[in-house]
């Protein structure tokens, strides 16, 4: 198989498996709270990561790591996967999957305004134009269905869809800036992550909390493959395609396929207003980075 397909096919992959999240993210947040399903996320996560630094001889790359280092980790560690998944959690515990989901995508337009301060770089005008059609995609997917009457949706859920999409975009910029081995810091991070996870779940109590099976499977699954093997084969995608551009829009047919299996598996209506906010969303993304390269 050539290096151009096998790149396709890793993506696709990674796509489908991103796509079963949302599912994933409610089934576990019916039967667990916020706290003790990302503490099992987190811990499964961390271990899937060492795996793929082990699997792939970068172990030795741990022991090279200086201070700075470590203390970059213990800061990127607490945005993602604490901050970041917190509010992300409760507000896919506050408001349907097919509406957190397609409102957490905006964080490639908010990473181009961090990119002033923490990367030095101007922001174009079309980075507004964008900004303002993914807000109309927030706005059309938050009305549920009632497009014209407004506030269906909780409007504190929406919110913190809204700041973990900036959360993400801060973790991605900053994640720019640490120069080390993609898989080596994210597992660094991850591993103070978990450290973070387990302080949260003894002080809150999770320990003593009743936890279903299906609810824990759903969270290994989660822990698996949000950032765990799915992150191994977007990374080899990467590395095997011609041009990463290509490649790398595929990963927007992943809330349409979220879509699908929400639908049948949670038994979520599909409003109309949510695969036509998602275009607003995608096509906003992709016409900023497209006129970059133009």
């Amino acid at each position: 198989m050539k290096k151009s397909s096998r790149a396709y096919l890793y993506a696709a992959l990674a796509v489908i498996l991103w796509g079963t999240i949302p599912t994933a993210f409610k089934l576990a947040l019916s039967e667990l709270s916020i706290v003790t399903m990302l503490g099992i996320t987190t811990l499964v996560s961390t271990a899937v990561l060492l795996l793929i630094v082990v699997s792939s001889g970068k172990l030795g790359l741990l022991w090279r790591m200086t201070p700075r280092d470590i203390l970059w980790s213990a800061l990127l560690g607490l945005i993602t996967p604490v901050g970041y998944y917190l509010i992300l959690l409760t507000a896919y515990s506050r408001l349907p999957g097919q509406v957190a989901q397609p409102i957490n995508m905006i964080w490639p337009i908010i990473l181009v305004f961090f990119s002033i301060p923490l990367l030095h770089q101007r922001i174009p005008a079309r980075s507004f134009i964008a900004l303002f059609i993914s807000l109309a995609g927030v706005y059309i997917i938050a009305s549920q269905g009632a497009l014209f009457h407004p506030g269906k949706s909780d409007t504190a859920g929406v919110l913190l869809a809204l700041v973990s999409g900036v959360l993400w975009a801060l973790y991605f910029v900053l994640n720019v800036r640490d120069k080390r081995d993609e898989s080596v810091k994210l597992f660094t991070n991850f591993l103070f992550g978990s450290i973070y996870m387990l302080a949260i779940m003894i002080a809150g109590g999770s320990f003593s909390e009743t936890v279903s099976l299906k609810g824990v499977a759903a969270s290994v699954y989660c822990g698996i493959f949000e950032m765990g093997i799915t992150f191994w084969l977007w990374l080899r995608a990467l590395q095997l395609a011609e041009t990463t551009d290509k490649v790398s829009n595929l990963v927007y047919f992943a809330p349409f396929i979220s879509l699908i299996l929400l639908h049948f598996i949670i038994d979520e209506p599909v409003w109309y207003t949510t695969p036509l906010g998602l275009l607003l969303i995608t096509g906003s993304v992709l016409f900023q980075s497209r006129a970059g390269k133009t």
